[in-house]
């Protein structure tokens, strides 16, 4: 896993995934800008769920290169990716058999939202994250599935409109998979420090 650990640890790696988390945190909140637009103020921070939990990332990724941990961004970041990471894969699978044919955005947001996934898992053992930041990050995910589900904030796929109630309760249990998954994949103690390559 020595192999694993440099390419991580590469600060051009770092830096090239730090474009590229940028540039999709962009486009994420302009993919979601029709519906911002209908969206009442108060909910505004809860609706673009996927480009919010990479801007977590860029932000965990800008303390890396300073060589510094931000734990809570650490736990919102890990938890949000692997959350929306999955349930995008997911929802367009299900668009895509409900359409019965694949479309080119569907695949794009597959394989983004699939590498979103697990970037955050990959990162794991440079977390510093303690329970209470893993609680705290819970607390924002779990709040997050009520605004979308019970305030019907969440995100828009029209063809799956009639399954809201299923998909509601899968996100719930995929919420409670994801606060388990970070807290066991974090609470190790095999930690890795940070010792940047350079080349």
């Amino acid at each position: 896993m020595k192999w694993l650990y440099f390419i991580l640890s590469n600060r051009s790696f770092l830096v090239l995934l730090l474009v590229v988390n940028v540039l999709g945190t962009a486009y994420g909140y302009y993919w979601y800008r029709f519906q911002l637009e209908e969206t009442p103020p108060i909910f505004l921070a809860f609706v673009p769920d996927s480009p919010t939990a990479s801007l977590f990332f860029v932000i965990v990724l800008i303390a890396f290169l300073w060589k510094k941990n931000w734990p809570l961004f650490e736990s919102l970041a890990a938890i949000t990716l692997f959350k929306y990471g999955i349930w995008a894969v997911v929802m367009n699978i299900l668009v895509f058999l409900k359409l019965g044919m694949v479309e080119k955005e569907g695949l794009m947001l597959i394989l983004s939202h699939g590498a979103m996934a697990m970037q955050g898992l990959l990162y794991a053992p440079f977390y510093r994250i303690k329970l209470k930041h893993v609680v705290i990050a819970a607390v924002w995910t779990l709040h997050n599935d009520i605004i979308d589900y019970v305030f019907f904030m969440m995100p828009s796929y029209k063809v799956l409109d009639q399954y809201m109630q299923q998909i509601g309760y899968f996100t719930f249990w995929l919420s409670v998979a994801s606060i388990a998954t970070i807290y066991y994949l974090t609470q190790k103690k095999n930690r890795l420090k940070w010792k940047l390559v350079h080349e």
